[in-house]
């Protein structure tokens, strides 16, 4: 028998965080992939918010 695929992987939640204090409607969040093991904390990275049409900060959310 083989390893599982994805084992150690998880499907989490990205949400920008500068977009709650301006006021303007809607939210972006994107999904993807991390190892539990390697990166056991909270996941930053820019990614492009297109309600705001620039790239912003998105923090990992529960």
């Amino acid at each position: 028998m083989g390893k599982k695929k994805n084992a150690g992987r998880q499907v989490i939640t990205l949400e920008c965080t500068e977009q709650k204090g301006s006021g303007i409607p809607g939210m972006s969040r994107y999904t993807t992939m991390k190892n539990k093991k390697n990166t056991p904390s909270r996941l930053e990275l820019k990614k492009y918010n297109p309600f705001l049409r620039r790239h912003t900060v998105h923090k990992e959310i529960k």
